[in-house]
């Protein structure tokens, strides 16, 4: 009995039909109700498992498995342990708040991609025990007869069994921008690649004309279409956001470990009792944890997911708004991204390569008596031109088949009869007697006949579809047959194409102005891609077919991925591994698709984009849905995802900096002091007003040249900037210590308070200088926002010891003279960093 390991490994293309159906049991009669529910059990369903989604609750839960939250959450408790229960509920609140934006953010946009799927289709047609039923397709089985005809979707894999002049459109599938003929001969068993077994019909791909009776060799999971669903069904690996924020938090974790233990241990053994040294190191450990971060990074990306909404864009992943930002190179498939997706007449020309109205007009005549469905040619010729063609009428037909590869009609008007014939040149040109020039015929010529089959080979070089188009004056008769399609006139060729959007020519030079490298990945023809390209005035570094890609490690197609700009003939493997190589060597990629062919690509991409006519597993994959499939709404999204990034960098920054050199500086001071320099309830206190001033960085303005080329988590810059300006603030908090220990002869509560307010006054006020590579103000001016806040936390601190604070936080009054002095180390600090920031980016970085 056959097993469903067996199943799978059987070649199906390389068999006689007679030979399957006899192995799966069946017949042309079909299957009997028993053999359906031995089927059913022994080889599955037909039925796609997509997307296991978790309990809401479950979904919600995971938005704290964030190294950084875990590290927030960690310093709740501590401020919980030490008593300090305003700081405890305030980190709580700031968490939640972050989560709770985040998650609603990504479940409101699951829930819009939801209503935006399309079923792959409801009924199939299926012969059982001799009778045609009409039948979901999720109860079709391995062994069903099933009937396929114009306008049906497939239901699963399956063998042709008969073929009807069947044509079949599978760009889902293989990414082919011409529809594909079908017949039931069989092939060699070495063919894999879909888009070359021509006697095969896979699930989810569509029937443009014939009909046809094939017999299911594979359904549900064990499809092509369900393995790929199952291929990108489990977690996927960390993009380029997460992995930077998951480094920032072990960064964060070390320096914060460090210095913790180095405060401890020596206040414990030299200085303090054990448990103030302790609660000190507690609060110490609050205090280089920057709380807001979570909140200042989903409000950016929350802002930014509203604003890209209203551009046509769905945000399911708010991390993918960065991604986007960070994007060093976009992978693209072709069919409907660089082309419009709809097949185009392109050339109508006669036999001296003229354009030629005699030519379409034939062409019109032939396409519209023909009887049945048309296909995507004919609609392409019909939709040209309006040509007048009320004064002909249809008398017979000989309908096209893919053995004589052309289509007849005979038409009449004005008492004269003329059969117009179009089809292939190669099966065209041997019936083709004469051709016409200038309105004269002449003879065919061997020399004359080369030249057609030159122009046929260039035109089909440059990635045209080519069709002949001829004609000849018959007798009136009302049948015709065969025997009539002799002793043609060549009248042209008419030469088709995918065109390309003249909108992604200035799509395609605004990324490469933006310093995004863009990649073509797709099944079809390199020809035909290349012509494409061209067109767009897309700069092609070299051209790679799938098959040079067989058998090359990860290292060996990371090279070819560089220097190369279009990949053809690409199965979905090849482009999924072409990715990886790619983000394997520090690339941060995109990916646009809409196909079945393209779901392992939007998963393993930093961001995958699809559309919201994509087939659903495409959907379902994707961090962007893009409501309509257009280069110029990523020109926005890329924006917006470089401005968001810079605002996060300068909380990052600023936060890392001026936490390092405040955190340095108590550790210092713990060392020499007879006192700690800042009680822990100071410290906390410190820490929460400096973030609070913060708040609006998410809405700062970006400096130009911030964004005009993509944007990455560098830990190496951070760890830089930390150590470089965080002892600088260091300094100014050292001579702080001095001026309060020597001029002022200050106790420790005059100590504390005095280092309490030139500390925060000075890490507010720096922001201005920190937020840009610029000179502030003059050529950099911040939102009003951060000006604003930032101007409210310095007049807090500055009033602070005069304040009801004084009897919870252990403040005292300030001399006059210190807020005098104060104002001018503000002045040297700024100007100090205005220099050293300079030399930072000249010369560090």
């Amino acid at each position: 009995m056959l097993t469903l390991e067996q199943l799978k490994k059987i070649p199906y293309w390389s068999l006689d039909p007679s030979e399957i159906i006899k192995i799966l049991n069946s017949s042309e009669a079909g299957l009997s109700p028993t053999n359906v529910k031995e089927n059913q059990v022994r080889f599955g369903t037909n039925t796609l498992n997509v997307k296991h989604h978790n309990h809401v609750i479950i979904e919600f839960l995971k938005q704290f498995k964030d190294p950084l939250i875990l590290i927030l959450l960690f310093a709740s408790g501590i401020s919980a342990a030490l008593g300090q229960m305003t700081n405890f509920v305030i980190i709580i609140f700031m968490v939640s708040l972050s989560v709770v934006i985040d998650f609603y953010q990504e479940y409101q946009a699951e829930i819009t991609a939801e209503k935006l799927r399309q079923k792959v289709s409801l009924m199939s047609g299926v012969i059982r025990l001799g009778k045609r039923l009409e039948i979901p397709s999720s109860q079709v089985v391995v062994g069903d007869i099933i009937e396929v005809s114009g306008g049906d979707i497939v239901p699963a894999d399956a063998r042709l069994i008969k073929s009807n002049d069947l044509l079949v459109n599978q760009s889902s599938l293989t990414g082919e921008s011409f529809p594909q003929e079908k017949s039931i001969k069989k092939l060699d068993e070495k063919i894999f690649r879909e888009s070359d077994q021509t006697n095969m019909l896979f699930q989810g791909t569509s029937i443009i004309q014939g009909d046809g009776l094939a017999v299911v060799v594979n359904v549900g999971q064990h499809t092509k279409f369900g393995q790929l669903a199952k291929n990108i069904s489990s977690d996927r690996s960390e993009n380029e956001f997460e992995i930077g924020i998951r480094r920032f938090g072990v960064l964060l974790m070390r320096v914060t470990f460090i210095m913790v233990v180095f405060v401890f241990v020596f206040n414990s053994f030299f200085k303090h009792d054990l448990l103030e040294s302790f609660l000190f190191a507690l609060a110490l450990a609050v205090g280089l944890t920057p709380e807001l971060l979570p909140v200042v990074i989903t409000v950016n990306l929350s802002r930014g997911a509203s604003r890209m909404s209203k551009k046509g864009v769905i945000v399911k992943k708010l991390s993918a708004i960065e991604n986007l930002g960070s994007m060093q190179v976009l992978c693209t498939d072709k069919t409907g991204t660089l082309t419009k997706d709809e097949i185009s007449l392109e050339i109508y020309e006669d036999i001296h390569q003229k354009k030629d109205d005699r030519v379409l007009k034939m062409g019109i005549l032939n396409s519209f008596f023909q009887a049945g469905l048309k296909s995507p040619l004919e609609k392409a010729i019909l939709k040209h031109k309006d040509i007048e063609i009320s004064s002909y009428k249809k008398v017979d037909e000989i309908p096209f088949d893919f053995h004589r590869r052309r289509l007849s009609v005979i038409v009449t008007s004005k008492e004269k009869t003329t059969l117009i014939t179009k089809g292939a040149p190669e099966s065209f040109l041997p019936l083709s007697t004469h051709y016409e020039a200038k309105g004269k015929r002449f003879k065919l010529t061997p020399q004359v006949l080369k030249k057609i089959n030159l122009r046929f080979a260039n035109l089909s070089k440059q990635g045209f579809r080519v069709l002949a188009i001829g004609y000849k004056k018959v007798s009136s008769k009302t049948d015709f047959n065969l025997d009539d399609e002799a002793g043609l006139t060549f009248l042209g060729l008419m030469a088709f194409l995918d065109p390309p959007k003249e909108e992604v020519k200035s799509a395609i030079s605004m990324f490469e102005t933006q310093g995004v490298e863009i990649k073509i990945l797709t099944g079809d023809n390199e020809l035909v891609t290349q012509k494409i390209c061209n067109d767009l005035d897309l700069k092609i570094k070299g051209v790679i077919v799938g098959s040079s890609l067989i058998g090359l490690d990860r290292q060996a197609l990371f090279y070819i991925a560089k220097e190369n700009t279009i990949f053809a003939r690409l199965s979905p493997d090849q482009k999924e591994s072409l990715i990886l190589s790619l983000r394997e060597n520090g690339l941060t990629v995109g990916y646009l698709g809409d196909g079945i062919n393209d779901a392992p690509s939007l998963r393993v991409a930093d961001v995958g984009m699809s559309v919201d006519n994509a087939v659903d597993v495409a959907k379902d994959v994707a961090d962007l849905i893009l409501l309509r499939k257009d280069l110029h709404i990523l020109k926005d999204g890329l924006l917006e995802g470089r401005k968001t990034f810079g605002n996060v960098m300068k909380y990052i920054m600023m936060g890392t900096s001026s936490n390092f050199g405040n955190m340095f500086s108590v550790a210092i001071g713990s060392v020499f002091l007879p006192f700690l320099p800042m009680s822990p309830t100071q410290i906390l206190l410190n820490n929460f007003l400096y973030d609070l001033s913060q708040i609006f960085l998410s809405g700062d303005k970006v400096d130009h040249q911030a964004i005009t080329k993509p944007v990455k988590w560098d830990i190496n810059f951070i760890k830089k900037f930390m150590l470089f300006f965080g002892p600088i603030s260091s300094i100014f908090d050292i001579a702080t210590y001095l001026i309060l220990l020597y001029l002022f002869k200050a106790n420790q509560s005059l100590f504390q308070t005095g280092w309490f307010v030139e500390s925060l006054v000075s890490q507010t006020l720096i922001i201005f200088a920190i937020r840009t590579k610029v000179v502030p103000f003059f050529r950099s001016r911040p939102s009003n926002g951060i000006l604003v806040s930032a101007i409210i936390i310095t007049l807090f601190g500055l009033l602070a010891p005069f304040s009801p604070l004084v009897h919870y936080f252990g403040f005292t009054s300030l001399p006059v003279n210190f807020y005098l002095i104060l104002s001018g180390m503000i002045l040297v600090y700024f100007v100090l960093v205005e220099n050293m920031k300079y030399w930072f980016y000249k010369k560090i970085v």
